[in-house]
């Protein structure tokens, strides 16, 4: 085996640009307790363009390569590993526990090959391919543990999801919907709405033409503190920003606002009035845990969840991908294959 590998490297923090593609970066060999993996797929989060631009208070080791989740498989097992064998297909939770993300504070899977902690590893179902589950954790493991480990959505619920159409958006569309909800979904782009019709939701709201919070009031009136008539059940809020009182207005009586991030401002203007005049609930998830991804692997190889997937790249074209994403170009999640 070769003593380097093709990588997409992280050398100093900056725009997408900072970026490098190369061909001579060392190829890992793994230690106790961990095995090598050639990485099948990997997919970028939002996640990612925050750690190339760099992030107050978290000091990225460089260089780095970048990518929080990928799939693969086993070549190479490090002294103590008997739990799994080369040849196993698996799945990476990105969380190593000792040592923090993969792809932030040591090597992730936009490369031929990662070095992972056993811990880390879930095995795949036969008939789940690799880009399908380099898809899922961050943001389907994300969108899984909001709503069902938690039990927020229930049928017949009117389920209003902001930014839906990127990972964790259209993960939570496609869940609120396998739960029964009258889902709307909330995007920039009329291919966009196409798209999420497509996967299922009831209604889509362009919120560059049309203000979110009065298309919900007028389709479903106005909420009433002393009733429980008017707005929705649930808003689905990971942007934040100028975003986060006009989801606190069209929640019902009772209603539910679950945050999972702010990709749009972690410190919005606040209007605390809603909240107590309206019983309102919120309650934030974070992140996923190892069950959520057999859960969502066990679902696609029944054939009730399909990742959906804008693009799938090679490496070289990578940080195209990345700035696709950053620019919000994106339905879904994008793929690379190493």
């Amino acid at each position: 085996m070769a003593q380097t590998m093709k990588a997409l490297v992280l050398e100093a923090h900056g725009d997408i640009d900072t970026l490098k593609v190369v061909n001579d970066y060392p190829r890992p060999s793994p230690g106790p307790g961990e095995v090598l993996i050639r990485v099948g797929a990997s997919s970028f989060n939002y996640h990612d363009v925050f750690t190339v631009k760099g992030m107050p208070g978290i000091k990225v080791p460089m260089p780095v390569v970048i990518g929080l989740d990928m799939a693969g498989q086993i070549v190479e097992l490090g002294d103590g590993v008997t739990e799994w064998r080369v040849g196993d297909r698996v799945l990476v939770n990105p969380l190593n526990k000792a040592k923090g993300l993969m792809g932030e504070m040591l090597d992730g899977g936009m490369a031929e090959y990662c070095r992972v902690s056993t811990g880390q590893l879930i095995a795949m179902p036969p008939d789940v391919s690799y880009a399908d589950a380099a898809s899922l954790p961050v943001a389907y493991g994300t969108a899984h543990r909001m709503l069902i480990t938690h039990n927020t959505v229930k049928a017949g619920d009117k389920v209003l999801i902001l930014g839906a159409s990127g990972g964790v958006g259209t993960g939570c569309v496609m869940l609120a919907k396998q739960l029964g909800a009258e889902v709307i979904a909330c995007a920039g782009s009329a291919e966009k709405m196409a798209a999420l019709k497509a996967l299922g939701a009831d209604h889509v709201v362009n919120y560059r033409e049309t203000d979110f919070s009065k298309w919900a009031i007028q389709q479903y009136g106005k909420p009433q503190r002393r009733t429980y008539e008017g707005g929705v059940d649930v808003v689905i809020n990971f942007t934040g920003g100028d975003t986060w009182v006009p989801s606190l207005k069209c929640l019902k009586r009772g209603g539910t606002l679950l945050v999972c991030g702010a990709t749009a401002g972690h410190d919005p203007k606040e209007d605390l009035r809603y909240i107590w005049s309206f019983e309102l609930k919120v309650i934030g998830s974070n992140s996923f845990y190892d069950d959520n991804l057999s859960a969502l692997m066990d679902m696609i190889q029944a054939g009730t969840l399909k990742p959906t997937i804008d693009k799938l790249l090679p490496l070289e074209e990578a940080a195209e991908g990345l700035r696709m994403i950053r620019d919000r170009e994106v339905m879904g999640k994008i793929v690379v294959t190493p």
